[in-house]
């Protein structure tokens, strides 16, 4: 840290309160697109910095008239790195996202507060769902998010199945990063390669539009 006081370089990461200042805007920006708060937001949670970010933006939106309402924070951890899930560090993460792979955030009691002040919940997703997540992100969406950002969408299929009522609500799940971030998780998955000779009529019957 003595090249921060030495240099003019800055350490942004989730210690440094102007990276969350800037993070909230993120929730303003849903605010404006949807023209309200959602009813949910689903989000991954690692260092913790967004999700106290968001609930910051939603309440300031809110208390200065631009948001009729606030939506329950649903923060996600993985299985093998959730210390605010167990309510103590985690000495040593282990879980194929690597970006919420970390066992005492820097924001803990930011996220906590988000979770309490909402009404929502930090709970944890299994590698699996997370990596079920991840792949359906790419095939139904076309989104190449990194494994982490897919504990959102993990969370989400997560809570339906454990019987919350989502019917009727604006839900927003938050893709935190790019795929380009883990590529070696996309490379790692099996995948049929079709080949096709360079003619428009076999390659429209592989790709199946003929």
């Amino acid at each position: 840290l003595g090249i921060v006081d030495k240099h003019p370089i800055a350490l942004v990461n989730s210690l440094n309160p102007y990276r969350l200042e800037g993070q909230k805007t993120a929730a303003f920006e849903v605010i404006d697109h949807l023209g309200d708060a959602p009813d949910y937001l689903f989000i991954p949670v690692g260092n913790a910095g967004n999700i106290t970010a968001y609930w910051r933006g939603f309440v300031e939106y809110h208390q200065r008239g631009k948001a009729g309402r606030r939506p329950r924070m649903m923060g996600f951890q993985a299985e093998g790195a959730a210390p605010i899930v167990l309510g103590r560090p985690v000495e040593k993460p282990v879980t194929v996202a690597s970006a919420i792979r970390i066992g005492n955030p820097a924001s803990w009691k930011g996220a906590e507060a988000a979770r309490d002040a909402s009404g929502g919940v930090i709970e944890a997703v299994s590698d699996e769902e997370i990596l079920t997540a991840y792949r359906l992100l790419a095939q139904e969406e076309g989104i190449f998010g990194e494994p982490a950002s897919a504990a959102s969408v993990a969370g989400l299929f997560k809570m339906s199945r454990q019987g919350l009522d989502l019917s009727n609500s604006t839900i927003v799940c938050i893709i935190t990063g790019s795929g380009l971030k883990d590529p070696d998780t996309a490379m790692a998955i099996p995948t049929e390669i079709r080949e096709a000779p360079a003619d428009l009529a076999a390659v429209e019957k592989a790709i199946g539009v003929a």
